[in-house]
Order: structure tokens, then sequence, then C-alpha cells
């Protein structure tokens, strides 16, 4: 699906050309790349989905979804640091007061200020209604308390956007989210997660001790900051399946390079029946991933209840990108193992382990699913 707009092609360009380059140093050094924000900016891509009246580049789920692709076919990491930071703009965009607007957009715009969005707490995991993280009134203040897990973009982000329960009688109808500064006092970050892959990302925890915040903070109420965190996770799991996409077509790519050039028994590794047909294994995954990506975005898109197509997407996607992606390492020999040798598909399959954790475990998009068929049928 090309991108809208006759100048995004070659903004994307430049920006994966960024990413090819510095991926590997990132992911080696555990380094949460401050540059790729400012370069993101720079290109336009943090605001993705943002109205062009606002300074974004307007685009639909479907074509953001198709750039962040393409980002993480160069690295998984950087691209959903850089789709949460999309996730957070666009919502402050679409529901922030005027305020919000005026005090944030154009630094996130710009990739100066780096987004995070806190949902996910420790021992709490995917069941989001059960946030324990608290926010009281306190004369025309809020004071937050709690602690935040597996906060992508967690160790460089200075605009959190933190649910947290007002009032645990009312389940998730008493959750609300707020901005946050990360350097107010009594917020601390705690130090960053060493993770199989997907250092870029960013990911670690926060806590938040008696941190006092405005009256004017709150960007979602409650009974409405819920529905927001769903539609969130919602455009994050079209997403993962997107970058899924570009990971496997990018290690299909590699392998198709490595068997055409290594020989073996006087023939290319690519002459043998059962390397093409793993390879035409991996093809026909892609395609498959391809179509559920690009129907659940489309949905969404188009005003509809996405839940279910976007958990189809997300959770056929990671295992397809598991298999097909490890599937394109074993063609390639001995040299898919490597990290140095000038290809990113090592890093690829760390990235589909990290996708099958992100948004929602595998388990969690059965529970949507499960829950669709039996009210609805198949």
């Amino acid at each position: 699906m090309p991108l809208p707009g006759p100048d995004i092609p070659a903004r994307l360009d430049a920006f994966r050309d960024l990413v090819r380059t510095g991926a590997g140093d990132w992911e080696r050094d555990r380094r949460h790349p401050a540059e790729a924000f400012a370069a993101a900016g720079e290109a336009g891509l943090a605001g993705l989905m943002v109205p062009r009246d606002l300074g974004g580049l307007g685009l639909g789920l479907a074509g953001a979804a198709e750039a962040l692709g393409a980002v993480a076919a160069e690295d998984m990491g950087v691209a959903f640091a850089l789709e949460v930071h999309v996730n957070v703009t666009a919502g402050l965009a679409a529901a922030g007061a005027e305020d919000h607007k005026a005090r944030y957009l154009e630094d996130l715009l710009a990739g100066r200020l780096v987004g995070a969005f806190l949902l996910t707490e420790p021992g709490v995991g995917s069941d989001a209604a059960a946030i324990r993280t608290r926010a009281r009134r306190d004369g025309g203040d809020w004071i937050v308390d709690g602690a935040k897990a597996w906060v992508t973009n967690g160790v460089g982000a200075g605009l959190l956007n933190v649910f947290a329960q007002t009032d645990p009688d009312l389940g998730w109808r008493g959750i609300a989210a707020f901005l946050v500064e990360a350097d107010r006092p009594g917020v601390s970050r705690e130090p960053a997660y060493r993770l199989l892959g997907g250092h870029a990302a960013g990911v670690c925890g926060i806590r938040f001790d008696s941190v006092r915040v405005p009256a004017g903070a709150m960007i979602h109420p409650p009974g409405e900051a819920f529905k927001a965190a769903m539609r969130g996770i919602d455009i994050a799991r079209a997403g993962v399946a997107a970058m899924c996409c570009g990971m496997m077509e990018s290690s299909l790519r590699h392998a198709l390079e490595a068997v055409a050039s290594r020989q073996a028994f006087d023939r290319t590794i690519g002459d043998f029946q059962g390397v093409r047909w793993m390879l035409a294994d991996a093809a026909t995954a892609l395609e498959a991933t391809r179509l559920l990506a690009r129907r659940a975005a489309t949905l969404f898109d188009a005003g509809e209840d996405a839940a279910v197509a976007c958990a189809h997407a997300k959770k056929f996607a990671t295992g397809a990108a598991w298999k097909a992606i490890g599937d394109c390492m074993q063609v390639m020999g001995a040299r898919g193992f490597r990290v140095d040798d000038g290809h990113p598909v090592a890093r690829h399959l760390a990235g589909a382990r990290m996708a099958q954790w992100l948004d929602g475990a595998t388990e969690i998009q059965n529970v949507v699913i499960a829950r669709h068929l039996m009210k609805h049928g198949p």
C-alpha cells in the first residue's frame, strides 16, 4: 500500500537510512536513541496520525501502520518506540485541551519531547482494569501514587500519559488519565530493562510517590480513560502486526540474497527444494499477515469496532513472524545467527518474540477473540 502524499515516502526513506545505520550500535549499547526521535520529528513522522491543520501528516491507521512497518524492517525497537510516541501525540491532538496542545504538541511533533503510555503495572500485566496506581483529590490538585512497568520510551520520555484509579469501587469506570511531566517531584525511573532485544524501545519501570499534578493535567476523565486506553491498544495491535510484516519482508530479502550466493555441493543453497519451500512458506505467512493487518487498520479508519480484527491480526502476525524469521535465519546457515554481519535477521527474531507480548500477550488476543466468538459466532 503506497503512503499518501508525494513527499512522505522520501521522508520515510531518509529516516530508515538513519535507523539502518544506527540500529546495530543502539542494540549493542542498549541505548534509547534520542537522535532517532529528533530525526522522526524532522521528517514529520512523529505526527503520523495528527491532523495536518495541527502540524501532523494526517494519516489514518492504515497509512501510519504501513510507515511503522517500514521502520520495523530496520529495527523493531525503534519502530515500536515511535509507535508509542505517535499514539500519545495523536491522542493529545484528539482529546487534549487547548492548553495541553499549546504546551506540548509542538515539541512532541518535533521529537524534542518524547511521549510514553503508562498503563501496565507490576503484578497486573494485561488486566488493565485492575490497575492499582491511585489518583486522589487534594484541593485543586491530584496526588498520584503507584508504579508502572514495561514503559516503552520510559528511559527518555519527558511526557507521561498516566492511567490511574480515582475510585476503586467503580472498577474501570473510575480510571482517569493524566499528562505528567517526567521531571515532576516524586517521579522516578527505574533502570532500563535488560532484554533479549529491542533495547532502542527504552523500556523501564516508573514510580510515582505523592506526585502532585494540577486538575488541568487530566486528559481523559473517569468513564472515558479506559475506553481511550483500549482504543490506543487497538492502534498498537494493528501497528505491531504491520511491524511483523516489515521484519518478515526484510528477513526474506536477506535470506534470498544469502541462498543465491552461497555454494554447497556444487550448487547454490537456493537450488535445494527444501530451502525453496521454507522460503515459500515464509512468503505465504507474510502475505496472509499483510491482509489481516490491513483489514484491521481499514476497519479502524472506517470508525467500526476493530478490536477483534486487531486481535486476529496481532495474534497471527506474531506467531507467523517468529516462524518465518526463524526459517530465514535457518537457511542462511550460521551467518544468520550473527549480529555483526551486515544484516538485521537476528534482531528481527528477537523483535518477533518481543511482539508476542506487546499490548497484550497472544493469550489475551485469544480472550478477545473467544469472547466475541461465544457471543456472535464465527
